[in-house]
């Protein structure tokens, strides 16, 4: 290993951060750090949820200024104090959470704050032809006219690629890439890293998918603990010797012991589900039982999302019964959906899933709150010993229960999120990708934690992009196809071939 950081020593880097730390209060996030990218490379940047990752690229990229090292640009020592200054001299970052203005154009979301004019005068034809030719560099077919809003997620993220593009980075940094992406899309993505890393570009890849990661990178660091551990060529790893760079130790099982046994008593019956505004779910039927795992599978635009958000009251239904232990009930919102017994862990969880400027006593019992409130008082030692609680049951990595939720790691906001739900103890819980952009150590813990609900009978429907993680925990599969139910099966019955199969029926 020594031989190995000697001979990249020895080599001329497009960027070298050395020596990085960087201390927040009650935790070294940092500990002489270290990454060196290789021009024309895809680079895997690898770690369980915590290890560091996004804080030494957010050293990189302004957001965090470094208590010591040094970071070098082409050779030459740099230090962006603010992201503005990063993207000036070439350095991009697409974040895991997509921070875009959803009410504004494509085209405008590329170009705030810089649109191209002439004597303070913006030329609408111009940046829109900017924005043609930057897709067609990429082969998008996206129309910048058309409002955030309105686009899928995958197709969000392409645009915040072509923005990267447009400031004709050297350094793109990829966070979590693929996590909300089908296969299809991912194709789509690797199509691009390919264009990007032809025209000699670094690109930083951030992911917890390691199939992906031996498939697209050249090379592959890992760190643990805020430090280095190591760095070496993708072709010379696989999956199981990545994860134990990761976590320190053998991980044998990828997927805990089924130990839930599932009910003949329905906990959860849907019938006939329509939504009311497009796009939406048509006639969908299925039963849940208690103690069972249902998997919710389908390529993007399926309409997976659209299902939890019906059950739960986001999305209005036209028609159709929604039955939870023989009871019916009609969720026309959110806070009716909590009383009547269920849980929502939605898909984008910085957007709509955490409060990222408040403490994670306050995210822990936000949904439970008349449990801690006594004539309109809250009751602060209830509400600390509630979050101590998820702390210590969720194993949340924290200093304290007074840390603000958004310096977390992604991990350890979901497992939060998953307390916050746990305190109001619901009878049926719908998570959405609840493991997105997750490590396989923290992976391992949310999937041992809804085996353990189900075992207390509980009705669970997971919905997730990743079909070896629905056949590894599943009990059975529904398989939505452009709104419609494809089918519904056993994970015995079922193959990542046959799930495609169904995926496509619809279409």
């Amino acid at each position: 290993m020594e031989k190995n950081n000697k001979d990249m020593d020895n080599q001329k880097f497009l960027l070298e951060m050395k020596n990085i730390s960087k201390e927040f209060p009650g935790v070294k996030a940092l500990d002489n750090a270290k990454l060196q990218i290789k021009k024309g490379s895809v680079h895997a940047l690898m770690g369980e949820n915590g290890a560091g990752k996004s804080t030494l690229m957010k050293c990189l990229f302004g957001v965090y200024k470094k208590d010591s090292g040094i970071i070098k640009l082409n050779g030459q020592v740099i230090e962006f104090n603010t992201p503005k200054q990063a993207l000036n001299n070439g350095v991009a970052m697409v974040h895991q959470e997509l921070n875009q203005v959803s009410q504004m154009t494509v085209a405008d979301n590329i170009w705030l704050g810089r649109y191209p004019n002439n004597l303070g005068v913006v030329s609408n034809s111009e940046y829109i032809e900017k924005t043609l030719q930057v897709f067609k560099e990429l082969g998008l077919d996206i129309d910048p006219n058309v409002k955030m809003s309105k686009l899928s997620v995958s197709d969000r993220q392409m645009v915040e690629i072509a923005k990267a593009v447009s400031y004709d980075s050297k350094i793109v940094v990829l966070d979590e890439p693929t996590s909300s992406l089908a296969s299809e899309e991912v194709k789509r993505l690797f199509v691009i890293i390919k264009k990007l890393k032809d025209a000699g570009c670094g690109i930083i890849y951030i992911s917890h998918k390691m199939e992906e990661i031996l498939e697209i990178c050249d090379e592959v660091t890992v760190m643990r603990d805020g430090k280095w551990v190591a760095t070496h060529s993708a072709s010379d790893l696989t999956t199981d010797t990545i994860i134990k760079l990761m976590v320190g130790r053998e991980l044998t099982n990828r997927y805990p012991d089924k130990t839930n046994k599932i009910s003949q008593f329905n906990v959860l019956e849907v019938k006939n589900l329509t939504g009311k505004y497009p796009p939406c779910i048509n006639d969908v039927n299925f039963e849940l039982k208690k103690g069972e795992i249902l998997g919710v599978s389908g390529l993007v635009g399926s309409r997976r999302t659209e299902l939890l958000e019906t059950i739960f009251g986001i999305a209005t239904k036209s028609s159709g019964e929604i039955i939870i232990n023989g009871k019916h009930v009609y969720n026309k919102t959110p806070r009716e959906s909590i009383i009547n017994g269920f849980a929502l862990l939605t898909e984008e969880r910085r957007k709509d899933g955490i409060f990222g400027g408040l403490d994670i006593t306050f995210n822990s019992i936000i949904s439970s709150l008349k449990k801690y409130t006594r004539f309109g008082i809250i009751n602060n030692k209830k509400t600390i010993n509630a979050a101590k609680w998820v702390i210590e049951k969720l194993n949340v990595k924290t200093p304290s229960s007074t840390a603000k939720i958004r310096n977390l790691s992604g991990g350890n906001q979901q497992k939060v999120i998953l307390g916050r739900w746990l305190l109001n103890e619901p009878e049926v819980f719908l998570l959405d990708e609840p493991t997105r952009g997750i490590d396989v150590g923290a992976k391992f813990e949310i999937y041992q934690l809804i085996i353990d609900l189900a075992s207390k009978g509980k009705g669970i429907i997971v919905v997730s992009s990743e079909m070896p993680e629905l056949l590894g925990i599943c009990d059975r599969i529904l398989v939505m196809s452009n709104g419609r139910v494809a089918g519904i099966e056993p994970v015995t019955n079922l193959s990542q071939e046959k799930i495609m199969e169904l995926s496509a029926k619809y279409i």
